[in-house]
């Protein structure tokens, strides 16, 4: 049911959807709580670490920004890789993709239903996370639009809670806010800028990583909107700034307005939270909270869109069942939102019935090195891609990257330098380790793939000849009358 519904104008994403998609996948729990755990560790310096973060995603977004411009798809990266690297590197870096965004639908939604058990104790946690499943696998079945626009009020009420919140905070450690007081020396007067060492900024920059991905639903969700060209454009060029000037600012109001060893644990308070009640706001933990819930569910949201995607982009390249690609007259990929989410249920119940199992602890911890593997592919494919350019091609890109190919090689060393300083922590072997046989279990899956993909090709081939047979057996029919 065809793609022609995506070329009616009226069922197609606006740009303000666009935007706010790309910010509704990545400010979530990892900003308004997890920023704490990297404050505690690395001290003011935190935001050095986001900011090292933030380039190198942006150097990812350049290139993906790029490719997207020249050749608008769906599914992004996935269908760069499989032209410019071939169906194998489709296959493995298309899979691993939709598997992290199941891993977050799963883990949004235990998240979201602990949440709305400690507001309503009478609601199981399980029950809290099967309806907010319901009602977003809901919301991305029902339209293309209805998902955006979803997706626009929750991202939005997130957006400006931010806003007011670096406003506050700049008002505030610069004396201008009531009982305010100039509180910018906080920067260096508990220990120094870097009180632990430069080391742990490195290895923080790991963790902050993970917090940025999903900059490139932009790219995704723009290839669905009215002028893929112009939104591909804007989200590439302006929305990881946004996204840094969102993350780098909110850790520096909070280094600034409250000593880094004076935050409490993300587990007594969320650091926003706390920063709000030295502002004197009135209810500011359950102000905070329900803007968190927001956060949650509107990941949430955009994840299930994201792994439908994907998935769909992976069926009509028959790198999975091509049943899967199918979409309805409103332009929805139907069962690649179903099996999407039916994937993060499964995460999200064995969570709840076998804890201890550690099923639900290896799909989260395996899905820790899919944003590298994702960036490096990304490299990898846009230099591959430029390298087989004429000068002509290259002089008509309209979005192009600077210094080609050292922000590529930039990019694959920061990869692996990241994956170096993982290994040398416990949470990070974990990490790494689990990736790779995620990975690895993928792999083994090829052969069996690529066969399918041969017999797909050769029946194509078959039915080419057949119709090609019967073409010019019609015209010697009309010859001969």
């Amino acid at each position: 049911m065809a793609r022609d519904s995506l070329d009616q104008p009226g069922k197609k994403l606006r740009t303000r959807h666009v935007t706010m998609i790309t910010l509704g996948g990545i400010i979530g729990a990892s900003l308004f709580v997890g920023s704490a755990n990297i404050i505690r560790e690395a001290g003011p310096a935190a935001t050095l670490s986001y900011l090292a973060g933030g380039l190198l995603v942006f150097l990812a977004m350049r290139m993906l920004g790029e490719m997207a411009a020249a050749r608008p798809a769906v599914g992004s990266f996935m269908e760069y890789a499989r032209v410019g690297l071939g169906n194998w590197a489709a296959y493995i870096v298309g899979w691993l993709y939709w598997y992290f965004w199941v891993g977050v639908i799963a883990y949004e939604a235990v998240v979201g239903g602990g949440m709305i058990n400690a507001w309503f104790p009478a609601v199981p946690p399980w029950l809290g996370s099967l309806v907010l499943l319901a009602i977003f696998v809901t919301t991305n079945l029902i339209s293309l639009r209805s998902f955006g626009e979803t997706e626009f009020w929750l991202a939005s009420i997130k957006v400006i809670a931010i806003v007011v919140f670096l406003g506050a905070g700049i008002l505030f450690v610069l004396g201008l806010w009531p009982n305010g007081s100039f509180s910018i020396p906080n920067l260096w007067e508990h220990g120094g800028f870097m009180p632990n060492g430069f080391g742990v900024v490195v290895s923080s920059v790991a963790l902050v990583l993970f917090s940025y991905f999903g900059t490139e639903i932009a790219v995704m969700a723009a290839a669905e909107s009215e002028n893929p060209a112009k939104g591909i454009n804007q989200a590439a060029r302006t929305v990881i700034w946004r996204v840094m000037l969102f993350y780098v600012g909110a850790v520096f109001v909070i280094v600034t307005v409250v000593p880094w060893d004076q935050l409490p644990s993300p587990d007594e308070i969320a650091p926003f939270s706390y920063v709000f009640q030295q502002f004197g706001v009135p209810g500011a933990e359950m102000i905070m909270s329900l803007v968190i819930f927001t956060a949650v569910i509107s990941v949430l949201n955009s994840g299930t869109y994201s792994a439908s995607r994907m998935f769909a982009a992976l069926a009509e390249q028959r790198l999975a069942p091509a049943i899967v690609a199918k979409r309805s007259k409103r332009g929805v990929p139907v069962l690649a939102v179903i099996a999407s989410t039916i994937g993060g249920l499964i995460a999200t119940v064995v969570n709840f019935i076998a804890p201890s199992s550690g099923i639900y602890d290896f799909i989260m911890n395996s899905t820790g090195l899919v944003a590298l593997f994702v960036y490096v592919f990304i490299a990898v494919t846009q230099w591959r891609l430029r390298a087989k350019m004429t000068p002509a091609e290259q002089g008509a890109l309209t979005l192009k990257v600077r210094l080609f190919p050292l922000v590529n090689i930039l990019v694959i060393l920061g990869a692996i330098g990241i994956v170096a300083i993982m290994l040398t922590t416990e949470t990070g072997r974990t990490q790494v380790l689990t990736s790779f046989i995620a990975a690895g279990a993928l792999v083994l899956f090829w052969p069996l793939v690529r066969r399918n993909l041969a017999r797909g090709r050769a029946a194509g081939e078959q039915q080419a000849a057949v119709a090609e047979e019967r073409e010019f057996e019609q015209e010697s029919s009309h010859e001969g009358r």
